[in-house]
């Protein structure tokens, strides 16, 4: 009987943040005030489910910036209005990362992480490779399933017992790419969104970061692998059939065809990126059944994404409603125009000091475990281009770039906490240890390519 009753109250959380996400989507839409209303109700519940199942660091971190967040806003006089558009301004995000893993599970039942699992084995006998390798399929998964990407490749490769600076360089900068341009990361979303930069205009700045940020990875592991060579037992060599092959190229134009739909529809609709993705998540796996015709194996990871996909969120709610809300909270406070005040006259005698400053801020803040949303979102929100003196492109970028960086080197971003596990290593030398020269490279010639662009 009580397990009976414990499945009842798992189901009814999983219905309840699912209902959450739909329903926003409908508001989207019809935009009804009573609606909105009832959606920011439902948003607190599903915030308060997940406090009792969230593990005890981002349970208290949420409740504590959630707290401030709620007692900063009733303090500006705001009343349940703020309070409300503040919770309501982070369902999109929310929305975005509930619903975004439904993306996985046709490219699981089209047996493409299979066609993966051969090429990064075909290519341990050649180490440049295999990093160009697991950097490479980041770079294209991870945009489309976040951590989820990272998951895949470990259990692809954690059999082999690879060593754990090769592991840990591959992860992080393969994943952090994506951080920094793909419409599917509440960081990029976030980001265009508050300084309502449509996605097709930014989409070329960010991707080219991206690739730069893989192609100074991979020369600074030729490096590495120099002094630090594989051992003889990782040389296995597997065919790769034609089968194979096509799997991988398929793959490609999947990605390539799932961002292009995504900028279509921006282009005709002008809808929110972040409403477009969302609708793209759910349509995807149910055009998948109707031309594949396989229903019946589409249930089963329906229900698994019902019953387990969506109940693993408990700390991803708890960090990204209660830093989204202190984000909205500190806008127009004393302190956050003192740091916006201080940042322009910072920018007006320096741009890198400026840029150096924002990379110092997020940086300390996400390293004592408060979420970027919460640092880089008060930013985006407070902070002026034009009186900056540069564009609204050349902000977003540096953020993001900022984002992408702390994502990599903060011990408890959920990037770090990942492969530190996998790996058994602490988040220091995940992060800075393994990865610093990296992304200080990456920071310097970042920040001289936004101040040319700006």
């Amino acid at each position: 009987m009580k397990k009976v009753i414990q499945q009842g109250e798992t189901l009814m959380r999983s219905y309840l943040i699912l209902g959450m996400c739909l329903l926003f989507l409908i508001q989207y839409f019809v935009k009804v005030q009573w609606l909105e209303y009832i959606v920011v109700g439902l948003s607190i519940l599903a915030f308060l489910g997940s406090a009792l199942k969230a593990d005890k660091f981002p349970r208290w971190l949420g409740i504590i910036m959630m707290t401030s967040g709620l007692l900063i806003e009733w303090n500006k006089g705001t009343g349940i209005e703020g309070i409300s558009e503040g919770i309501f301004l982070i369902l999109p995000l929310l929305s975005l990362i509930t619903l975004a893993p439904l993306l996985s599970i046709p490219l699981r039942l089209g047996g493409y992480f299979q066609s993966i699992s051969v090429l990064l084995k075909n290519l341990l006998a050649q180490p440049k490779k295999l990093y160009a390798g697991i950097t490479g399929t980041l770079f294209f998964l991870t945009p489309i399933l976040n951590l989820g990407s990272v998951r895949i490749i470990n259990e692809f490769l954690d059999e082999l017992k690879l060593p754990s600076a090769l592991s840990a360089k591959g992860y992080l900068v393969g994943f952090s790419t994506a951080v920094m341009w793909s419409p599917y990361f509440a960081s990029v979303s976030l980001v265009l969104h508050y300084l309502n930069i449509p996605f097709k205009e930014y989409i070329i700045y960010g991707i080219g970061l991206s690739l730069l940020s893989l192609v100074i990875g991979n020369i600074l592991f030729a490096f590495w692998i120099k002094r630090h060579p594989l051992d003889s037992e990782h040389s296995i060599k597997l065919k790769i059939e034609t089968n194979t092959r096509n799997q991988l190229i398929k793959l490609v134009f999947f990605v390539i065809i799932l961002i292009g739909t995504c900028l279509l529809v921006e282009s005709i609709t002008n809808w929110s990126m972040i409403v477009i993705v969302c609708l793209v998540s759910i349509v995807i796996p149910l055009l998948f059944g109707l031309q594949s015709k396989r229903w019946k194996e589409l249930i089963p990871p329906l229900v698994d994404f019902r019953d387990r996909t969506v109940l693993m969120l408990n700390n991803e709610i708890m960090l990204f409603m209660s830093a989204g809300m202190l984000a909205f909270a500190m806008k127009g406070t004393t302190a956050a125009n003192g740091v916006s005040d201080f940042l322009t006259n910072l920018a007006h005698q320096s741009f890198l000091l400026f840029a150096l400053a924002v990379m110092v801020i997020v940086l300390g803040i996400t390293y004592i475990g408060v979420h970027q949303i919460a640092a880089v979102g008060a930013l985006a929100m407070q902070l002026n281009a034009a009186e900056i003196g540069i564009s609204n492109i050349s902000l977003a970028l540096l953020l993001l770039l900022t984002w992408s960086i702390s994502t990599a080197l903060s011990p408890f971003s959920g990037l770090n906490l990942m492969v530190s596990r996998f790996n058994g290593i602490s988040g220091f030398q995940t992060g800075l240890r393994f990865n610093g020269l990296h992304f200080t490279i990456i920071a310097v010639i970042g920040i001289g390519i936004i101040s040319i662009i700006g």
